[in-house]
């Protein structure tokens, strides 16, 4: 037996052994501590300081849910198992070869969706209703796919709709019941776990109490907070509490404090602008004591999308309209370059019936190439079929009256007087007349899905928000042309759509909108 060319006992020991290596790490995230903490969440950014502590540095998101991801697997295979029994009752399950490869490829699947989706950022946090949408969307994901396997490998009509469809159904209710189990789990054991990290919080009088909130309420038994140092207070307030937690010292005894009590980190909820606290990290460093220093605060700085990461030797904090995984860009140019061809094909065959007819209404040069601006200001040429009179350019100043975009950031109006008669407004209409530009997706100057490139003119005229809509690559289609195409007349609008796409975007969008153009353009509704 062997699955797109590969024998069947090969995929078996690298799924197994797979599978070996997670239950491994897995056994270091159950049993040697939940990493799942996040001081951070909802409030400010923090960075480990360095020094010469141990410190064990947070992992990425679908390593250290390992847990959740072998549970979810067991799920499913047991899902498989239980579908298998009752469409064809008790045996041995993997009898059939079919059923027994599809039994392995379940598990590379749920991998794979595993690795390049997001379903598990978060989780412990998540409510039932949202923790119910995102199983429902894993399970069907999977099962979507094992259904491309088995129509890849012709093996389709020899397997059990009930099968599958129990499959699916099935996963859904285990892996929602694992989830929910599991989650009560941590929480337990974070309430009755033993060998917690001793944190000193070190803060104003006025924040306190914030503070000591966000830490107890993103706590998942890690930490202990045993004390709270405040900046500029007295020591007559040694021996208050501020939500439970005593205050032990002020920043003149804190070195005195820690040189007599349990101290595993501190954490610093204090800016430099409200006190220099360097001498006293330095003096946490040299006890090898790991410190945690606030960078920013959410609330002030208006921004969601902040990281912190090493940039030409320096740490730093970026931040961004929006912020992707390296494998979710990797996806989207791969559906490019797969559209790219695709397109690229199809415009060589539209070529031999449009650019004749082009040519005999307006003889000239058939293509149409126009500088404009890309991702981040960088200038590219675009290609298109020719639909307007080669005067067109000069002649759009002397309409630029009848703009119907308003303070003329784009230029569109009605009964084009430009446009060649006949051919050009029928290739406008249907968006042949942009089917070129599948060459500059292919050259990466811009992607299927994106916001739609300026000229230069407009581009210089921009305001500083306008330029949001170029932080991601130009794309043939985007949120605009799907939602009112040429009926929006407010250029406001368009950035409005442009920035939401940015800010929501994620492959699904993509694929959504690509769909939605399709139906667009067959309606006529406007040119792209």
């Amino acid at each position: 037996m062997s699955v797109f060319g590969v024998s069947y006992r090969s995929v078996s020991k690298v799924i197994y052994f797979g599978i070996y290596r997670a239950f491994i790490s897995c056994k270091r995230v159950i049993f040697d501590g939940y990493n799942g903490v996040d001081i951070a969440k909802d409030k400010e950014i923090i960075k480990y300081r360095g020094g010469k502590s141990m410190y064990r540095s947070v992992l990425s998101s679908w390593v250290k849910h390992l847990d959740f991801t072998i549970l979810d697997c067991v799920c499913i295979e047991l899902a498989f198992i239980g579908a298998y029994f009752i469409r064809y009752g008790w045996g041995n399950e993997y009898q059939l070869t079919l059923y027994r490869s599809a039994a392995l490829i379940l598990v590379l699947l749920h991998l794979i969706v595993v690795f390049f989706g997001e379903g598990y950022k978060g989780i412990v946090r998540r409510g039932n209703l949202e923790e119910a949408r995102e199983v429902v969307k894993h399970a069907t994901i999977v099962v979507v796919l094992l259904s491309v396997y088995l129509y890849l490998s012709h093996r389709g009509e020899d397997y059990s709709r009930a099968v599958y469809v129990l499959t699916w159904g099935i996963s859904i209710v285990l892996c929602y019941i694992n989830r929910f189990l599991w989650k009560k789990v941590i929480r337990l054991r974070a309430v009755w776990r033993s060998q917690k990290k001793s944190l000193m919080v070190v803060t104003k009088e006025e924040t306190a109490i914030e503070t000591i909130k966000t830490i107890k309420e993103n706590n998942f038994g890690d930490y202990e907070i045993s004390g709270l140092v405040l900046i500029g207070g007295k020591t007559a307030d040694i021996g208050k509490s501020f939500n439970g937690v005593p205050v032990v010292s002020d920043e003149n005894t804190m070195v005195q404090y820690m040189c007599h009590n349990w101290v595993d980190e501190v954490f610093f909820d204090i800016s430099q602008g409200q006190y220099d606290c360097t001498v006293l990290v330095d003096s946490c460093e040299k006890m090898g004591i790991a410190v945690h220093q606030r960078l920013a605060k959410e609330s002030d700085l208006f921004r969601h999308n902040q990281m912190v990461e090493r940039m030409t030797g320096y740490t730093v904090l970026t931040s961004s309209v929006n912020i992707v995984a390296n494998k979710e860009i990797f996806l989207k140019r791969l559906l490019d370059i797969i559209g790219g061809l695709v397109g690229v094909i199809l415009t060589g065959a539209i070529s031999v019936f449009v650019m004749p007819a082009i040519y005999i209404k307006s003889p000239g040069p058939v293509f149409f190439s126009q500088w404009r601006v890309g991702k981040g200001g960088k200038k590219f040429k675009i290609y298109k079929f020719r639909s307007m009179y080669l005067d067109a350019e000069e002649r759009k100043k002397e309409l630029m009256e009848m703009n119907n975009i308003k303070d003329g950031f784009m230029f569109k109006m009605e009964n084009d007087p430009r446009i060649i008669k006949g051919i050009g407004q029928f290739i406008r209409d249907t968006s042949l007349d942009e089917f070129p530009q599948f060459l500059n997706v292919l050259k990466g100057d811009m992607s299927l899905v994106g916001t739609r490139p300026p000229t230069i003119d407009e581009w210089e005229r921009y305001e500083l928000y306008h330029r949001k809509r170029l932080a991601i690559k130009p794309g043939l289609t985007g949120m605009w042309q799907v939602c009112g195409r040429s009926k929006i007349t407010d250029f406001d609008e368009v950035v409005e759509l442009d920035t939401k796409y940015i800010k929501e975007w994620s492959l699904g969008l993509d694929l959504k909108i690509l769909f939605r153009t399709v139906a667009v353009v067959l309606k006529r509704e406007g040119a792209l």
